[in-house]
């Protein structure tokens, strides 16, 4: 049964492309972090990035195991953002870095701040054609940075991408409502000593993490051919190089 799962395959559309994902090519191509997933974590991927409509090749979803921890699957934030402008009711964002000036808090639009503020938190609003005032998020520094390498050198644009992500889950909770950024949940500390997949992770940010628990999977995959399999990587669909 479990090589049976491994060469088969599920087929669906992200934002009108196909893709495909057999077992084989998850363990090949689309594993981070060094650890030896099993059979169920990768169907488990598998289907998350399907109901979820996630394109791992495009690097909106990963699957990382350190170890024999349990299997982690990291969602980007631009993913977040693909969903949220594909909503009917979505009417842009206005974000920035919340910081103390004079002894007072003060919202600046963007990622600056002046020489003596104290960078304090990020703030988000979320504007819906069906509401008549913004979804806001107003978040604390303290609360979201791990001192990761990122987080040190790029303050300012981290917590406004994780004000961001917030803000987008509170105006459309039916369909980012289930999803958690990465810095909301309690990580392995492996994450900041593996510097590959730190680095793909801090790159897109404001990531959103999913725990895969050990549990029976019924599902049924359609066969994929050789043809089929080779097609993955084809000339139109090469595999996608991390980036930001």
């Amino acid at each position: 049964m479990a090589n049976e799962l491994m060469t088969k395959n599920v087929e669906f559309e992200v934002n009108g492309e196909p893709v495909k994902l057999s077992g084989n090519t998850i363990k090949e191509y689309l594993v981070n972090g060094g650890g030896n997933v099993s059979d169920q974590e990768v169907v488990m991927f598998m289907n998350l990035c399907k109901f979820q409509k996630l394109n791992p090749f495009l690097k909106e979803a990963y699957l990382i195991k350190f170890g024999t921890q349990p299997a982690q699957i990291i969602v980007s934030k631009e993913a977040f953002m693909k969903r949220a402008e594909a909503h009917a009711q979505y009417d842009g964002l206005e974000a920035g870095v919340i910081v103390e000036r004079d002894q007072q808090l003060v919202e600046v639009e963007g990622a600056v701040m002046l020489n003596g503020d104290k960078l304090i938190g990020g703030w988000a609003k979320v504007y819906r054609e069906d509401r008549s005032r913004p979804v806001i998020s107003k978040i604390s520094l303290k609360e979201f940075s791990k001192g990761q390498s990122t987080w040190n050198q790029m303050p300012l644009t981290m917590i406004r991408k994780t004000a961001i992500v917030n803000a987008l889950r509170e105006a459309f909770p039916e369909s980012l409502g289930a999803m958690y950024t990465e810095e909301e949940q309690q990580v392995p500390t492996e994450l900041s000593q593996e510097v590959i997949v730190q680095q793909e992770i801090e790159e897109n940010s404001n990531q959103i993490e999913v725990d895969i628990k050990e549990q029976p999977v019924k599902t049924t995959l359609k066969d994929v051919s050789e043809v089929e399999q080779s097609q993955l990587f084809d000339e139109t669909n090469p595999p996608i190089e991390p980036g930001f």
